[in-house]
Formats: structure tokens, sequence, C-alpha cells
């Protein structure tokens, strides 16, 4: 080779050092900057488990025609069916004949008996007894005591018919009769009450 030639193969052996150094830069795929952003590459969201899928049917609630929620169920009656039962109608009160005029009542007899310091324990009315609506015994008014029985009668015809039959343990004056059948007063104290009742006015 001549030294002529030298510096011409000095070129060429650059230029292929140079083409050389470009083309590794090119197939080298390491020293290639990155062409995406980080996240990019990052893997998609999971969906927690709590989520309802989006294929779940969705619950309806049928609303009233009010606007308001819907009437509840309502239970059948428990009322026992049968026939209707009706209380008996209470008694009617008793209604006594009245007692004649001026003759004392039953109960001023055994207090003016009281104020002359007779016995007339444990006074009683009883007048239910004479019966409804002036039945039974016919009296208007009756009181009980331990020592004598007061009745007094509409009229003096009814309280004579009682005297009779009591004959021998009664006592008539007017329309008003003592009985003393149930008493516990002696035959010997019998006027004492008899002389108070005369002396009523």
């Amino acid at each position: 080779m001549t030294l002529r030639s030298l510096p011409a193969v000095g070129v060429l052996l650059v230029a292929v050092a140079l083409t050389a150094g470009c083309g590794g830069d090119e197939a080298d795929p390491s020293s290639a900057a990155p062409t995406s952003s980080p996240t990019a590459s990052a893997p998609p969201a999971v969906a927690p488990s709590s989520a309802v899928p989006s294929n779940a049917p969705t619950p309806s609630v049928t609303p009233s025609r009010t606007g308001g929620a819907p009437p509840a169920s309502i239970p059948p009656s428990t009322a026992p069916q049968g026939p209707t039962q009706h209380r008996p109608a209470s008694p009617p009160p008793v209604v006594l004949p009245q007692r004649p005029v001026g003759a004392p009542g039953a109960q001023q007899i055994v207090e003016a008996f009281k104020a002359a310091g007779l016995k007339v324990a444990h006074p009683k009315d009883r007048s239910v007894d004479c019966g409804p609506d002036g039945l039974g015994l016919g009296c208007s008014e009756l009181i009980a005591t331990d020592a004598v029985t007061v009745y007094v009668f509409p009229d003096e015809t009814s309280a004579g018919d009682i005297a009779e039959t009591w004959a021998g343990q009664s006592y008539r004056r007017g329309a008003v009769v003592l009985n003393y059948l149930e008493a516990k007063t002696p035959a010997a104290n019998r006027p004492r009450y008899e002389q108070v009742l005369n002396g009523l006015r």
C-alpha cells in the first residue's frame, strides 16, 4: 500500500465506526426512552365484593292509591259467632200504696217508741215484703224490730183484716197494726207500746 492510500483508509475506518455507533443505539431496545406513562400500564380497578352487580333485580314497592304506604293486612275478626245474648231486664221497682192521710208513718212510730224508753233494737225497713203494687200483705210501710213489728196499711179495712188473722198477737189502731209474732216483747209489756201508739196524732 502506498503512502497516498493511508489517509483514505483512516477516513473509511472513522466512517464505519460512526455508522456502527449510530446503528447500535437504534438496535438496542433497552436504551430507548419509555414512550408511555406509568399510569397507563396500571391494572384496572376491581369493584369491591359488597357492590351490587349491575344485573341484580331492583325491588319494587307498589304505592297505594292515596300516595302512602300500602295498607297492612287486617286479621280476620275473632268475635264469637253465635246468637246474641241479652241480659235479663232488672225487675221494676216496687210500688207500694200510699198510707192514708193522717196516719202516722212506721218510722215515726218506731221513733216514738224509742223516745218513750221502749226497746226497738235492730230496726229494719222491710216494706218490700208488702209486695209489688200493694199485693202480698198489701201494706204501705213495714218496719221490724226485735220488740215489735209495725205495719201501716193504705186503709183501715185492710188493717182490720190482718189484725183478725193475727188475733191475740197483734194490736190495731186505725190503719196501723202492731205485730208481736216475731217479737221478743213479753205480753206484760205490750200495753206500753200500744199506749204510745194511741198517743200519736
